[in-house]
């Protein structure tokens, strides 16, 4: 019905407008009375098999939200009644800030793909928190970010202003540092800034009561020279973990015309250059470390490619919005057939 009546509709608008008119639906249809557990009987897999205990953590299943849908912790609630073993909000920023200019949302219908240049549009991390406090079980990752403003020598000073202020809220946090769409941003991935930054999060969240995983979010245009410094800055910093991957800057093969536009491509056209990057961090660190997949998955068959190239659990973002809300089950269908 999704693809055949829903998404025919939404299509018809603006892309920026629709996610923020869909985020009211969503609210509205689950506050009426029996919406959420038939929700989450129609969408949801349990299966003792399914789950996943990675750092620390135990997820009922491998399939979570990507960051950049639920930026600012709105309808990570209602989102759950989809099916996802967990959630990923952000990214936030300590200070609120719009954004990039409008129109920055653009889907390639013709190559089931989305380029957006949002540029970290949240409401802030505090902002975040109040909703967080009403979180009702729901498995959160908190993403984290740089304000536009603050120049990369300072940015560590940011991490940590998000780090401490979202600690007691997720269940695991995730560095951004590979958006193409905050000025400079990427530079941050860079071998000795990143370790510091890393190094510096790592000394706050030890001297915690309880440390929390950190996660590191990389983009799926780096080298495999930059890709083995990952690796190294992994092992050095004693991270949890790594997230690949992020929007690509790449144009190549593209069918629609909006392939001029600047920012990070997603969908199909990134699948299988954010395998070949899993598969490449999985080889050569001999999986020394756990990776969650990301990119492209639009089919049940996209995701199990990525497990197979060394994910520990998969995220979905273009996929959900292309596919629909059964992609979810589909997905951890399949996973329950490979056991």
């Amino acid at each position: 019905m999704y693809k055949i009546i829903i998404r025919p509709i939404l299509f018809c608008f603006d892309p920026e407008k629709v996610h923020h008119a869909t985020f009211k639906i969503i609210r509205l249809i689950s506050k009426l009375p029996l919406v959420k557990p038939i929700l989450k009987r129609y969408y949801t897999v349990n299966d003792k098999r399914l789950e996943r205990h990675l750092f620390g953590i135990t997820f009922k299943n491998p399939v979570g939200l990507a960051a950049g849908f639920d930026k600012d912790a709105k309808l990570y609630n209602e989102l759950n009644n989809f099916g996802f073993g967990f959630i990923e909000i952000g990214t936030l920023t300590p200070k609120p800030q719009d954004g990039n200019p409008k129109k920055r949302l653009f889907r390639l219908k013709a190559d089931s793909a989305i380029i957006n240049r949002m540029g970290f549009n949240n409401n802030g991390v505090e902002n975040a928190v109040k909703r967080l406090k009403q979180n009702k079980g729901v498995l959160i990752g908190g993403n984290i970010g740089k304000n536009k403003v603050t120049p990369n020598a300072l940015a560590t000073q940011d991490y940590q202003i998000c780090f401490n202020a979202l600690f007691n809220y997720v269940d695991y946090f995730v560095v951004n540092v590979s958006s193409p769409n905050t000025p400079n941003l990427r530079a941050l991935q860079e071998k000795k800034p990143l370790t510091a930054l890393l190094n510096t999060l790592q000394a706050e969240n030890n001297a915690k009561s309880k440390r929390k995983p950190i996660l590191l979010k990389i983009a799926p245009d780096l080298t495999n020279d930059q890709l083995l410094d990952i690796i190294d800055i992994v092992n050095t910093t004693k991270i949890d973990g790594v997230i690949a991957s992020n929007t690509t800057i790449d144009r190549s093969n593209l069918k629609s015309g909006a392939k001029t536009e600047t920012g990070g491509l997603s969908g199909k056209p990134l699948t299988n250059r954010s395998t070949e990057v899993i598969k490449f961090l999985a080889t050569k660190s001999q999986k020394a470390f756990p990776i969650i997949g990301v990119g492209g998955i639009h089919t049940a068959q996209d995701a199990i490619e990525k497990l197979n190239a060394g994910a520990d659990l998969v995220q979905l973002y273009t996929g959900f919005i292309y596919e629909g809300p059964k992609l979810i089950k589909r997905i951890n269908k399949a996973i329950l057939k490979t056991v």
